[in-house]
Parts: C-alpha cells; sequence; structure tokens
C-alpha cells in the first residue's frame, strides 16, 4: 500500500476528530485571523488572531450550548451568515454537538430560506444578523421545527412581540450557556464526537437551483474527512501556508477549504467581504486562496482598464507584456509535459524580465507579494486569462468537483499544471466518460444522496456508486480532465449542430477586456445571438475618453459607439470560431447581470433559463425577420 493510500483509508471517522486532533497537536499554533474595526474607528480594520486552543475553547462552548438546548445527534442546525471567523467556529461547534450543519446564503430571500429551514427540519438557526433573524420571523409560521434563532451580530435583533419565550438568543449568550453546561457536563461534548460514526450526517448543502428547486445534498463525515486528506495528499499546501478565505462558505467549494485546512494545521485569514479583498490581500499577504473565474476575470479587466487610461505608450506595453506572459507560460507548460523542467528559450525568458519589471511584479505586489498559487472553481476559467497569470507568475490551478462530490473532485498538480483542465483525479477518486461524453465519478467524497427525495438520487447515483455529474468532459491519455459544458447546456441549432455555450463564452471573456458576463443563445435557431452584460467601471472608464464621460451606464451601453466596440470583438471572436458558432447578432444589456435579480447564483454561475426568460422580448428581437420567426 502507497503512502498515500495510507493515508486516506486510515483517516478520522469525523471532522470532530479531525479538529480534536489539530487541536492536541498544536495547540499553541496560529490557527485563524479575522478583522476587526480599529479601535479608534477610523482607519483600516485590525487583524486578530486565534490559535488552536482558543478556538477550541469557542467551538466546544459553541457544542455544549447546542447540547444544552436540547439538539440531537444529525439533527440540523442552520448557518445564515457570510463568510467570517464565527461561521467556521459555529459550524465546527454543530460537528462536534454530532449535529449537521445546513448552510444558507444570507442573500438568500425569506421565501427561499423557509424552504431550506422547512425542508432539513432545522431545530436551530444560527443567524448573522437581525436581517437574517427577519426572515425567519416572517416565515416563522411555516417553520414549527424551529426551535431557537442565535443571533451573531445582536444589534437590532433582540426579541420582539409574538416570539417564543427563548427564542432568540445571542452567539454570546450561547457561549456563555455552553461553559456553564460543560461545567456542570464536562464529557458532554467528548461523549458525542466519541459517538460520531463515519456515515453520520454532517453538512446538508442545497443545490443553488440553476434549473430548478433546490435540492439538499447529504454530506456525511466521511466525505469531509476524504477531503481533508485527499487534499493534503495532492501536497498542494503545507503547514507555512497562510490561506485567504473570502468564498461564501455556505457553498461546498468554500466549505472544503475548512477541511484541509484543520488536517494540515497552517493559518487561514477569513473576511467574505468581496469589497475588501483589494485592501486585505497586501496585509494579509497570502500564499495561497480560492477564487471563482469572475474574480480573475475583473483583475485582469481592470488592470488592463489602468494600462488603457495611462495613455497609448502605456497601454501598448501592456499588451506586448500579456503576450509575453501567455507565450511563457504556454511554453514553460509544454516543455515541462515533455522534459519535466519548466525552461523556456533565452530570448524569451530576456522578455520576461524586462515584462515582469514593466508590468508583472506590480500585479503580484497587488496580490500580496507571496501568492504562488489560486485555486479556481466553480466554473471554466478562460484559458488566456490562466495563461496571463501564469506567465505573471500567479499560477491559477484549476479544479473540479460539484455540491454532490464534497466540491473537489479534480485539481491540477502544482507545477504539473494545464491551463484549460482542471486537473487529474485526488487519491481514491475514480473517473469514466460515459458513450454520451458525460463524466461519472465514484469515491469516498461522494454524496450520500440528496435529502428525502431518493427519486432525483436514484436519477444521479448507480446501486455501484457512480455519480452522473452531467457535465461534458474529455479526459486525457495521462488522465487530465477538460470540461467542455454541460450535459442541459449544449445547445443544437436547427441545422443539427452541438454548440458547448459555456465554451464559446469563456473565449469572449479571454478576447474582451470590457465584458463582465455573456450569454449565447441559439437553441433550436439556425445561428447564434449572445446577450452581454459590461463590466461597469471598466465601460465608464473607456466612456470618459470617448466623449461620453458623466453619462450612466445603461445611457452608455446603448450608445452607438459602445455598440460598435463591442462588435469589434465579437468580429475577433468569430474569427476564431467554427462557422456554425459564431455570434451573427447581440445586445448590450442595460445593466450587469447579478444574485439579487436571481440571474447569478451566489457563487456568480449563470442561471441560463432566468436570464433567457428576463430578456427573451431582446432575444426575440435578434430572430426577427429570419426564416424561423
Amino acid at each position: 500500500m502507497s503512502d498515500t493510500q495510507t493515508l486516506i483509508e486510515n483517516r478520522p471517522p469525523s471532522v470532530a476528530n479531525l479538529f480534536i486532533d489539530r487541536v492536541a497537536a498544536t495547540p499553541d499554533g496560529e490557527a485563524y485571523r479575522y478583522p476587526v474595526p480599529s479601535a479608534t474607528g477610523e482607519g483600516p480594520d485590525e487583524w486578530k488572531s486565534l490559535s488552536w486552543a482558543q478556538a477550541a475553547e469557542r467551538v466546544y462552548a459553541v457544542a455544549a450550548g447546542l447540547i444544552g438546548l436540547g439538539v440531537r445527534p444529525e439533527e440540523r442546525v442552520a448557518l445564515a451568515a457570510s463568510t467570517r471567523v464565527e461561521w467556521v467556529l459555529v459550524d465546527l461547534g454543530v460537528l462536534c454537538a454530532g449535529a449537521a450543519t445546513t448552510t444558507i446564503y444570507p442573500s438568500t430571500n425569506a421565501e427561499e430560506s423557509a424552504f431550506i429551514l422547512s425542508d432539513s427540519g432545522s431545530r436551530v438557526l444560527v443567524a448573522e444578523d437581525a436581517a437574517q433573524l427577519a426572515k425567519a420571523r416572517e416565515r416563522r409560521a411555516e417553520l414549527p421545527d424551529l426551535a431557537h434563532v442565535v443571533v451573531i451580530d445582536p444589534e437590532g435583533a433582540g426579541a420582539a412581540e409574538g416570539d417564543p419565550e427563548g427564542w432568540v438568543l445571542t452567539l454570546a449568550e450561547l457561549e456563555a450557556r455552553g461553559t456553564e453546561y460543560l461545567a456542570q457536563h464536562p464529557e458532554a461534548v467528548k461523549e458525542r464526537v466519541a459517538a460520531i460514526t463515519a456515515d453520520q450526517l454532517a453538512t446538508l448543502i442545497y443545490t443553488s437551483g440553476t434549473t430548478g428547486r433546490p435540492k439538499g445534498v447529504r454530506l456525511p463525515h466521511d466525505n469531509w474527512s476524504y477531503m481533508a486528506k485527499a487534499t493534503v495528499a495532492t501536497g498542494l499546501i503545507s503547514v507555512e501556508d497562510v490561506q485567504y478565505l473570502w468564498l461564501p462558505l455556505a457553498h461546498v467549494f468554500g466549505k472544503v477549504l475548512t477541511s484541509g485546512q484543520i488536517e494540515v494545521g497552517h493559518v487561514t485569514a477569513v473576511d467574505g467581504r468581496v469589497d475588501k479583498i483589494i485592501e486585505n490581500l497586501p496585509v494579509v499577504q497570502p500564499t495561497y486562496m480560492a477564487a471563482v473565474p469572475r474574480i480573475f476575470e475583473k483583475v485582469y479587466n481592470g488592470v488592463a482598464a489602468k494600462a488603457r487610461a495611462g495613455g497609448g505608450a502605456k497601454y501598448k506595453i501592456f499588451q506586448w507584456a500579456a503576450g509575453v506572459a501567455r507565450e511563457y507560460a504556454t511554453v514553460s507548460q509544454d516543455n515541462f509535459r515533455r522534459t519535466g523542467t519548466a525552461s523556456v528559450p533565452f530570448a524569451l525568458g530576456a522578455k520576461h524580465k524586462v515584462a515582469d519589471a514593466l508590468v508583472f511584479a506590480k500585479i503580484r505586489e497587488a496580490f500580496g507579494g507571496r501568492l504562488r498559487a489560486c485555486i479556481s472553481g466553480s466554473a471554466a476559467l478562460a484559458p488566456d486569462i490562466g495563461l496571463f497569470f501564469s506567465g505573471v507568475g500567479i499560477h491559477i490551478l484549476e479544479g473540479y468537483g460539484l455540491t454532490e462530490s464534497s466540491a473537489a473532485s479534480f485539481v491540477n498538480p502544482g507545477e504539473a499544471y494545464r491551463t484549460g483542465t482542471v486537473g487529474k483525479p485526488l487519491p481514491g477518486t475514480e473517473v469514466r466518460i460515459a458513450d454520451d461524453g458525460e463524466i461519472l465519478l465514484r469515491g469516498p467524497g461522494i454524496m450520500e444522496g440528496y435529502h428525502g427525495q431518493p427519486e432525483k438520487t436514484a436519477e444521479v447515483l448507480e446501486p455501484d456508486g457512480w455519480f452522473h455529474t452531467g457535465d461534458i468532459g474529455e479526459l486525457s491519455v495521462d488522465g487530465y480532465l477538460r470540461i467542455t459544458d454541460r450535459k442541459k447546456d449544449l445547445i443544437k441549432t436547427s441545422g443539427g449542430k452541438y454548440i458547448a455555450p459555456a465554451e464559446v463564452e469563456g473565449q469572449f471573456k479571454a478576447v474582451c477586456p470590457f465584458v463582465s458576463n455573456i450569454l449565447v443563445h441559439g437553441a433550436d435557431r439556425n445561428f447564434c445571438t449572445a446577450l452581454i452584460a459590461l463590466d461597469e467601471p471598466t465601460l465608464l472608464g473607456w466612456a470618459a475618453e470617448n466623449g461620453l464621460g458623466g453619462k450612466p451606464y445603461a445611457e452608455v451601453v446603448a450608445s452607438p459607439q459602445a455598440v460598435a466596440l463591442i462588435e469589434g470583438y465579437v468580429k475577433r471572436l468569430n474569427e476564431g470560431l467554427q462557422r456554425w458558432q459564431t455570434i451573427k447578432k447581440f445586445r448590450l444589456l442595460p445593466r450587469d447581470l447579478d444574485i439579487e435579480h436571481g440571474e447569478l447564483t451566489p457563487s456568480l454561475k449563470l442561471k441560463r433559463p432566468v436570464v433567457e426568460r428576463e430578456y427573451k422580448g431582446l432575444i426575440d428581437e435578434m430572430y426577427a425577420g429570419t426564416r424561423e420567426s
């Protein structure tokens, strides 16, 4: 048996055991950093730290507090909060109590929140603030199982008329109760942890609902224990690392990052405020972080826009440097594949040094100066953008997984990464490609099933353990996977040609520095069209230089100048496509797509049916006058 197999097969039965082992091994080691307002209330936030022992004190207090409230093993405790250190501590407290965490995005509306609380049968809701509490109050009549609401930030969140007695309490009160309970029952948490089995439910995560009502994905403790060990087996993280964690912990991609960290024991800086990322990176100086492709696209577009605003010469330098970065990354990856050494010809290396001094070093500094790699997931990253950052010295390692596979099934392996692929399967995960191109997975990371939906479970999970992902992909002879599209998202034109819209959309994002979101449409039509939303800051910067300064976004995108600008990029895109893939017509949207209007999931994936329904008039307009209309 190999060392990797031994590591994975000797995993502990639960996340709670994993955490207890980490605390025992390095009690004084730094576990978490988190921001707090400065002492004066002005200026940037200050960062505080928790050691593993300090974190454990709070985790066990939460666990004991829940036990004292009557929460039993496998009962659900819902968490509706943004990514913050309290999210991590409460989640671990729930697990150490033997209960299971139901995750809810804080942006979820009251109706959808009530559905998740009711469908999961959650007994306790841990709510971030008064706004999250208000959603539960609004729908309390529909939630007979919800016995308590625990509020993290108590301002404005006290008990109200109509609340059952003791229904609302603060997190501080829960921890205080837990401390008192432990004084009377010192073995309570240890006994709960000792009784947890590997198949016991740990997490209930609801799918993002891109194609219908969310389904609760049941992930037992063994899924997370496997993920912790398999992550370490990749060799991508070490105890010396500093992780910057901002992804939504309600999403499986964010959640999986916590288990690997506990296994390794490195420090994680936690702050889910997206608007603080640029400010935080130079302070935290992370060595790695995970992100969705939209973040890298925005950074790239922002750098390009800043160079463009600096004048013709500065923009030409940026364009030259970007070309050098992509060439350098392509050549070094190809050479590593053939020889095992990421070498480049002398002339290219010389150009890269000049480009590094002029452009690349400043970009790395903006990321904190120590970032050696980023993990990208949740959606496809345009290869040109991946190659650019790789050439800059920030390697974006794409990975792949689903909620149903505990997030991480594939990841690019360190120096042997290949841009445009999602890497190789994690140790212990099996993969095969079905006859129709669908990716099938089997292994310890696969879910138990959908909560209360055996028919839906049977549709995707075979009796022998193979899970149907719904994604289409290609597997290289040496095990690298390339995702081509969602099985349900493939477009079949009226001429019988199949098109992968996500692939075309990704190519356009690499070509056009102004795009924020794009939807390619063409199902049952005789040509393809596109709805395009532009990045507002980048567009308005261009507008100021082209006689449209001071005008609002909606007016700028409606201008002939903006349409002509984007038309040029569409033509450039079409030059690299097959005839049946080309975009014949497009429309610029009056605003960007967003979560609030239900067009994007909280992990920023496009909800195609929603967008196509909302902008049906624009789509029909593009096909008006054709033979099919």
